[in-house]
């Protein structure tokens, strides 16, 4: 199977010209390697049968973002003490996540083809213990921003420069444990940790704000201690503008509005597609939208 990955080294190795480029540069690659990254989705799932391609979907132009442009990191190093870390709090979105490792060059890309096979090492949540890249274990949501408070705080007794960044669900925004996180990493004026918020206003079988409404939620944040930004989520450039490093000992909150299923049709917001296996018909509908 063909995972249309042949160009990861060249991105790896160019992500400050990527960061620094002009903004239809920008545009142009790391929209392609997005791309590259939602067929990878769609086949590992149609592999596997099972998998999230709704929040997965969401969350690749975030995911592309930072490991294209934004996070110091060393791939053929993954244990490099000063790189940042970065958690995928909602970690039944595994499937991307493995595809954007595979790009930035953790592992091989034919490895995405033992997605939730049995033995392999690439399971429906991800594993520290399995795939180099994985900075801690994930799939209980509410504890990706615990954990990385605990890094970001570490990082600052043990003088080292790296950020950390965890992405999480905004359905996810409904457990006690991020708000104790938020109130912690104000309180430690934590400024090296980064939170993205994949706001697709879905979760499990409704939407979010007929389930537990979280809006204002900027205001939320803010009253929390956080430097709240509020960005397009398949926006490149401003994802770029947004993810810089926070100051004043505030940590940064970004508000990343997204689509559920972005970038292919029949899964585009709608709450359905959050864990759902295409059809062999729709997977061939899929692959031709991201071709």
């Amino acid at each position: 199977m063909n995972w249309d990955l042949t160009q990861a080294a060249d991105w790896r190795t160019a992500r400050e010209s990527i960061r620094d480029g002009a903004p239809s540069d920008v545009a142009r690659l790391l929209g392609a390697r997005a791309t590259a990254t939602r067929r990878a989705i769609v086949q590992q799932i149609d592999l596997a049968q099972q998998g999230h391609i709704g929040g997965d979907m969401s969350v690749t132009d975030i995911l592309t973002t930072l490991f294209s442009a934004v996070m110091n990191i060393e791939p053929s190093d993954p244990e490099w003490a000063e790189r940042d870390r970065f958690i995928l709090s909602k970690g039944h979105c595994a499937a991307s996540l493995y595809a954007t490792l595979a790009h930035s060059g953790y592992f091989p890309a034919d490895e995405l083809s033992t997605f939730m096979q049995p033995l392999s090492a690439l399971n429906g949540h991800p594993n520290r213990n399995k795939v180099p890249g994985v900075e801690t274990n994930t799939g209980p949501l509410g504890h990706g921003l615990p954990v990385g408070v605990g890094q970001a705080l570490a990082a600052r007794l043990q003088g080292r420069s790296g950020r950390v960044f965890v992405v999480m669900g905004d359905g996810e925004m409904q457990e006690g444990s991020n708000w104790e996180a938020f109130m912690a990493a104000a309180h430690h004026r934590l400024d090296n940790l980064t939170t993205i918020i994949d706001r697709n206003r879905l979760q499990q079988g409704a939407r979010t704000e007929d389930t537990n409404a979280l809006e204002p939620l900027d205001r939320k944040l803010a009253a929390f201690g956080c430097d709240v930004r509020i960005v397009d989520g398949h926006d490149y450039v401003e994802l770029i503008r947004a993810l810089r490093p926070g100051s004043d000992g505030q940590p940064v909150a970004v508000i990343a509005n997204t689509i559920k299923g972005r970038g292919v049709s029949f899964a585009e917001d709608r709450v359905e597609w959050h864990h759902k296996v295409p059809s062999a018909e729709q997977v061939a509908t899929a692959l031709e939208e991201l071709s």
